[in-house]
C-alpha cells in the first residue's frame, strides 16, 4: 500500500485526534466520516459488539466535555444537532471499530488511523525529550549566571538619593532662625 494513495489523507486523520480525559481519542462522527459510514451506523455496530469495547477503548463524553469541545472546535448545534452525547474512541477502539464495520474502506483506512496515532505519539515523545533537555539546561546555567544577573540588576538600578523635603520646617532651639508662620 506504500505506492498507493490513501483514501483519507493522514493529516486529516491527525487533525481529528483530540485529547479528552488525558487520552488521545477520535470522536464517533470523525471516525464515521473517515470510515465512510453514517455516525448512527457506526454507533449501532459498536453497540451490537459492546463486549469488544471496554472503557479503555471507548467512552461517552459528558455534557460538559461536549460543550467544551463545541467551544474549542467551533461547531454549531443549531442545524441537525446530535440527540445524544458523542462517543470517543482511543487508538484501540478506532481499530476495533474498523473490524466490526465489515467494510473494505474501513479496513483500508484503519491502517491510516493507526499510523496517525503512532505519528502523534512519536511527536509527543520528541517534544517531551526536548522539554527535559531544556529544563536540565536551565537548572545547570541558573546557578552559573545568577551572579551575572544580580550584577546586571544592580547596575540597572540607580543609586538611592536622599529625597529633598518640600516645605518649611521648624528648627531646634540651637538655631536662631525664625520659624515658619502658619497662615
Amino acid at each position: 500500500m506504500e505506492g498507493q494513495t490513501s483514501l483519507v489523507p493522514l493529516e486529516r486523520i491527525e487533525r481529528a485526534i483530540i485529547l479528552v480525559r488525558g487520552e488521545k481519542v477520535m470522536l464517533d462522527s470523525d471516525l464515521a466520516e473517515i470510515y465512510g459510514v453514517e455516525t448512527k451506523a457506526l454507533n449501532r455496530a459498536m453497540k451490537r459488539n459492546a463486549n469488544r469495547f471496554p472503557p479503555d477503548f471507548m467512552f461517552q463524553l459528558t455534557v460538559e466535555e461536549t460543550a467544551n469541545l463545541r467551544c474549542q472546535i467551533g461547531t454549531s448545534s443549531s442545524y441537525g444537532g446530535r440527540r445524544y452525547l458523542p462517543y470517543a474512541f482511543t487508538e484501540h477502539g478506532a481499530l476495533m471499530l474498523a473490524n466490526v464495520l465489515n467494510s473494505e474502506r474501513a479496513a483500508q483506512t484503519s491502517v491510516q488511523v493507526v499510523r496517525a496515532f503512532v505519528r502523534l505519539r512519536q511527536m509527543l515523545a520528541s517534544n517531551a525529550e526536548l522539554a527535559r533537555k531544556l529544563a536540565a539546561m536551565e537548572k545547570k546555567y541558573d546557578a552559573q549566571f545568577k551572579v551575572v544577573f544580580e550584577a546586571i540588576r544592580q547596575l540597572m538600578s540607580p543609586p538611592a538619593k536622599p529625597k529633598r523635603e518640600i516645605g518649611f520646617h521648624a528648627k531646634d532651639d540651637d538655631d536662631q532662625k525664625p520659624k515658619a508662620r502658619k497662615r
